[in-house]
């Protein structure tokens, strides 16, 4: 039983933000699959609901004049994981999108929504962190962008103003250019189930390929919020890309890290996690830099 007040559906982008500041407290829905199980369990139970699942001007992957890569918002997990520009530039963002879930979500559920719940575990959020992804907000005044950093505010909070609505998740060319990627979720289950803890990591190494010129990494369900690996990435950044360089910024992931006890894992465990998490993700972003940005194939690289 869905205990909904209301329903409206609309027809552009300034029609969803004018329904929004019409209706206060009105949650927006796309695809649905976290927004009606709430309705479903009571916690908003009597909400007012604003549908922008027929703007279809928000679906899709592009590429901007200045080389960024524009995700719009409505876009699915299956249609991210499928989409020749994210396979050739951001590959791992794929990887993490195939994990959300089974078939069905994936198909119907949108990037937008996996970031505007606000949870930590969002299956595509620690990669969009690792990639310093800026958000596309539209409100009343127009489109301005914020930085992925200062989108997730508190657990489950966002930085969105309850008239606005993410229009396109925006990965800067010096971002993602020469890059590759490597994404793991732990998880109870091999499907169908929320992370425990998610790590992605990218690399670009030097012209040839044994000096780590940059490398990030970010972590899902290890802190409030997810979360960049700062000292992590200080402790290769400039290093020769080798298994000592690895292991030191794995080490370093705990001084970057806030887990927490839950009925998932003990926060001792989930460190544990972060730093084994970090050597895999790292040595095969290695791999996969050296035979190429964009790799999608290699299983199990070593350095």
């Amino acid at each position: 039983m869905y205990d909904i007040e209301a329903i409206y559906e609309a027809d552009s982008v300034s029609h969803a933000v004018e329904l929004l500041r019409s209706h206060p407290g009105a949650r927006v829905i796309a695809g649905g699959s976290d927004v009606l199980i709430q309705v479903r369990e009571g916690r908003l139970a009597g909400t007012v609901l604003v549908s922008i699942h027929c703007l279809d001007e928000l679906r899709g992957v592009c590429l901007a004049e200045d080389g960024a890569l524009c995700i719009g918002a409505l876009t699915s997990f299956s249609h991210v994981s499928a989409d020749p520009l994210i396979r050739r530039h951001i590959a791992v963002l794929g990887e993490a999108a195939d994990t959300v879930g089974g078939p069905q979500i994936r198909n119907i559920g949108t990037i937008g929504g996996n970031v505007c719940n606000g949870v930590t575990s969002a299956d595509t959020a620690s990669t969009l962190v690792a990639y310093e992804a800026v958000m596309e907000y539209t409100g009343p005044e127009g489109a301005h962008r914020v930085p992925i950093a200062k989108h997730y505010v508190a657990a489950g909070k966002t930085a969105l103003a309850s008239d606005e609505i993410l229009t396109a998740i925006i990965i800067p060319q010096e971002s993602y250019a020469g890059t590759a990627g490597h994404y793991i979720k732990y998880a109870m289950r091999e499907a169908l189930d929320i992370a425990t803890i998610g790590c992605s990591a990218n690399i670009r190494l030097s012209v040839d390929r044994t000096i780590i010129e940059r490398l990030r990494l970010a972590y899902g369900v290890a802190g409030p919020v997810p979360t960049r690996a700062f000292s992590a990435e200080a402790a290769a950044n400039g290093k020769v890309a080798d298994a000592d360089t690895v292991e030191k910024a794995a080490q370093a992931v705990l001084d970057d890290i806030k887990p927490r006890n839950s009925w998932r894992a003990s926060a001792a465990f989930r460190s544990h996690l972060a730093v084994e998490m970090a050597r895999r993700t790292i040595t095969e972003a290695i791999a996969r830099a050296r035979l190429g940005a964009g790799t999608t194939t290699i299983a199990g690289g070593g350095l």
